[in-house]
């Protein structure tokens, strides 16, 4: 999936988690995608306890996280 499709994978409202950016209105914050990753936790592993994540949302918070550095 092309860069600039991942990254309207998140979103950001102020009436959701004060703005954080999240995905797909899940109400999963790419920064607790973030700090999963940088604790060991693998995509696969993710996706599986965060139903309704798709592989596609975790590149969507690196690809995110790219952007704003």
């Amino acid at each position: 999936m092309a860069h600039d499709a991942l990254l309207q994978r998140i979103t950001a409202r102020p009436e959701v988690f004060g703005g954080k950016p999240i995905i797909r209105d899940l109400r999963i914050s790419v920064e607790l995608i973030l700090s999963l990753l940088a604790q060991g936790e693998t995509p696969e592993a993710i996706v599986q306890d965060y139903p309704g994540l798709e592989p596609d949302d975790i590149r969507a918070c690196l690809a995110y996280a790219h952007a704003v550095m």
